[in-house]
């Protein structure tokens, strides 16, 4: 899959995303320290250890390059998503994923555009989507273009398993 590319300096507020969710008691935000092993848990039991392994690194950086969506609930937030950024390489966007179940309410949107406009905010001027997956949604969403010849890109010769 190709990389993807996005100009953070015209990119509009996520604030009214992240309100629409708020209203559904749903809250994006930086998960604190003693938060990290459960997320990196979440994203494991979700997606992959490969994406945990990538999604570790945002966490050793200041400040985090990782929000994470949660539903405050009786017995305390449930988690629900993630998405980072400077994870693998800096100025990349990614991994990013919404548990199964709660798709199609918005959070994906939330979280990319939350983790771009952190981008924009600590002076990137341009923004990467690596090895994009659903290349419209990220067209659509936030006017991402596709990196011609940039697949594998930053993953070549990557370990798996």
């Amino acid at each position: 899959m190709a990389d993807l590319l996005v100009k953070l300096y015209e990119l509009p507020s996520p604030e009214p995303l992240v309100a629409a969710l708020a209203e559904k008691n749903i809250i994006i935000r930086r998960p604190i320290g003693p938060e990290n092993y459960a997320v990196i848990n979440w994203i494991k039991e979700h997606f992959s250890s490969g994406w945990a392994g990538e999604a570790e690194n945002s966490f050793f950086r200041s400040p985090k390059g990782i929000f994470i969506a949660v539903r405050e609930e009786k017995d305390g937030p449930k988690m629900l998503g993630f998405g980072c950024y400077d994870a693998t390489v800096k100025g990349f966007f990614g991994p990013t994923g919404v548990a199964e179940s709660e798709r199609h309410q918005g959070i994906g949107k939330a979280l990319l555009m939350v983790c771009l406009n952190a981008m924009k905010e600590e002076g990137y001027g341009y923004g990467i989507i690596g090895s994009a997956g659903p290349v419209d949604f990220y067209k659509k969403t936030c006017g991402a273009v596709v990196i011609e010849g940039s697949s594998p890109g930053v993953y070549r010769g990557m370990l798996r398993g």
